[in-house]
């Protein structure tokens, strides 16, 4: 597993800006593409192996959840995450309302953004599945943070930001390795 602000080789299609923080991932695991994606993509199942995301459920815009909860673009998030990560419920978490920008399921790439004002802060994230070489599947996620909000997420979130990121990438290569 790696952890940086720049990825060497990547999947992850170029960010469409560029902000004071970055927080980079990348994860190899021992196991199918579908089989990594279909854990990654269903949501529901996130409070049973995610320590960094604790749920994420699709919702209307004004937060109220759906009966379909299949992820889609244009379909919004309401998020509980744990920073730093933890599968302990009894911690508070902080609520995260995003949009889902892209989602397909033969590329194996997702990605949101906040509802921020952007002059506070924009912060997109991409998540993307690839096949190496000796055809174990990679796991990248990056999230950019731009605009003013940025500067506080580097200044005073950074470190638990990063051990975010990877505590998932790890807890994804366990649960789709089972």
């Amino acid at each position: 597993m790696s952890t940086s602000s720049s990825p060497l080789q990547s999947s992850l299609p170029e960010p469409s800006y560029t902000g004071p923080f970055t927080a980079y991932v990348s994860v190899d695991i021992d196991a199918p593409v579908d089989k990594v994606w279909a854990v990654l993509a269903d949501f529901t199942k996130y409070p049973e192996w995610n320590p960094f995301v604790r749920s994420q459920v699709i919702v209307d815009k004004s937060k109220k959840p759906l009966e379909d909860q299949t992820p889609a673009k244009g379909k919004y998030l309401l998020m509980q995450t744990h920073i730093p990560p933890t599968l302990d419920d009894s911690v508070s978490t902080t609520e995260a309302f995003e949009q889902i920008t892209h989602f397909d399921d033969v590329t194996h790439r997702m990605a949101w953004q906040n509802l921020l004002p952007s002059w506070f802060l924009k912060a997109e994230r991409w998540q993307v599945l690839s096949t190496t070489e000796d055809g174990k599947t990679r796991y990248e996620s990056r999230e950019v943070f731009g605009s003013i909000g940025a500067y506080l997420i580097k200044w005073f979130l950074s470190a638990k930001l990063l051990q975010s990121f990877n505590a998932m990438g790890e807890a994804l290569k366990a649960r789709s390795e089972q």
